[in-house]
């Protein structure tokens, strides 16, 4: 690690929990301290020290367009002039939700918040609310942020009730929580039949993105729409990951399924702190001050924030090639990988869904929470602090999600394929 990053690490901890201010930040699951960013450009990064990376990490996802596109600096930078924050309503935010709403089928209204646990908190209680029930429904190994009802850990099957998985969390909460495993069919059906009199809703990342990648199984989604409209209970996208990043219509357009509610964040933001629910009308309409449910926050709708994730849903909007450019570069990363870990002669997996992959260690498949937990943390580990020697920033644990942008080209992603060749020859 750079000398000025692990000088700015060892002044962090003095006065932030853990010197992050989130935890996969801290590089716990990889060994050693964390490098400090500086600035970015396109597909790089700078640490402090002034080394550059390509990057595979874009803000977690948000930085579809690379790193300062001069379209959104232009917009952020006009706002600012402008004013930074009013507390009152603005065309900006009339504009976006317009534009969400026509990109979404099953999007007839949107709230704008500030975050990702904000929309998934506040859609929970908008979908209790709507149904008059208790129970919310929630995959092992799909996080929705660090909403109390959300926040619980495995039990030892699908019927199994959460249990805390952080101190702070009261068990009556989530208590109120049922655990399903991803990709399971028969047994999340016979979950949701088992609590039909009592769930509002089942939460779910369409494709999940939190275990590493990990793409639904045929049917999956579709049983869950069936399943959730049969009981009359809502079903919950969390497309905080995968909105405008999997297509114009989110993961809900590329597979075919409305779900009663939408969770947004990451791209609609274009990098700044934003996020946004939405779905029916009817739903929707009971939102305050329109309805009951009560709502709010001070920056919700920030106009920096808007004008951001405005610049960057344009430019998609106005590139008819902007998807197959990402899906062609998100396949090309996946085969230089799977090309690697074979000349290599390490065992893993790459599972891909359009322009988000994860390289799996000591797996031959990933389909489900259990799969990927059993993949080799350590190899990855060494591997992750390999690649950072040949340039490459990559998220640092083993089950996330790495990202492509369209500031990536092709030889960006050959560079990536020998890199990570040379780094597995190293392990």
């Amino acid at each position: 690690m750079s000398r000025e990053s692990e000088r700015l690490f060892a002044d962090a901890t003095r006065v932030i929990p853990g010197g992050v201010n989130s935890p996969v930040r801290s590089w716990r699951a990889v060994g050693g301290h964390p490098a400090f960013i500086a600035r970015g450009e396109g597909p790089w990064i700078h640490d402090a020290d002034g080394r550059r990376y390509l990057d595979f990490v874009a803000s977690w996802g948000p930085l579809v367009l690379g790193h300062a596109p001069a379209v959104v600096v232009e917009a952020v930078t006009r706002q600012v002039g402008l004013g930074t924050s009013f507390g009152a309503p603005t065309a900006l935010e009339v504009e976006l939700a317009t534009l969400l709403v026509e990109a979404l089928p099953s999007v007839e209204q949107v709230r704008l918040v500030s975050s990702g646990t904000e929309a998934t908190m506040s859609a929970m209680r908008l979908a209790r609310a709507a149904t008059g029930r208790k129970r919310v429904l929630k995959f092992v190994g799909c996080y929705h942020g660090h909403v109390d009802a959300l926040l619980v850990r495995a039990g030892s099957g699908a019927l199994t009730l959460g249990v805390p998985d952080s101190p702070g969390v009261p068990a009556e909460i989530a208590d109120l929580t049922v655990l399903a495993d991803y990709n399971d069919v028969d047994g999340t059906r016979a979950a949701i039949r088992a609590h039909a009199a009592d769930l509002a809703a089942v939460i779910v990342e369409p494709v999940a993105g939190n275990m590493g990648v990990v793409p639904p199984a045929p049917g999956f989604l579709e049983m869950l729409r069936e399943e959730t409209a049969r009981i009359d209970s809502l079903l919950v996208f969390d497309e905080v990951i995968t909105g405008f990043r999997l297509g114009w219509s989110g993961a809900q357009g590329r597979f075919g399924i409305r779900p009663d509610l939408t969770c947004l964040g990451k791209i609609v933001g274009g990098g700044m702190p934003l996020a946004a629910f939405g779905g029916r009308r009817d739903l929707m309409s009971m939102i305050a001050p329109a309805g009951p449910v009560y709502q709010a926050g001070t920056l919700s709708g920030n106009p920096v924030s808007v004008a951001a994730g405005l610049a960057v849903l344009r430019t998609l909007r106005a590139d008819d090639g902007a998807y197959d450019r990402l899906e062609r570069l998100g396949g090309l990363a996946e085969h230089v990988l799977r090309e690697a870990l074979a000349s290599a002669g390490v065992p893993g997996t790459v599972n891909r869904v359009g322009s988000m992959f994860t390289l799996f260690f000591g797996v031959e498949s990933v389909r489900s929470y259990a799969d990927a937990v059993r993949a080799d943390t350590d190899r990855f580990a060494r591997w992750f602090r390999n690649m950072l020697e040949e340039g490459m920033y990559l998220p640092p644990s083993q089950f996330e999600a790495l990202f492509v942008s369209l500031a990536h080209e092709e030889s960006h992603l050959a560079e990536l394929g020998r890199a990570a060749a040379r780094a597995l020859a190293r392990l």
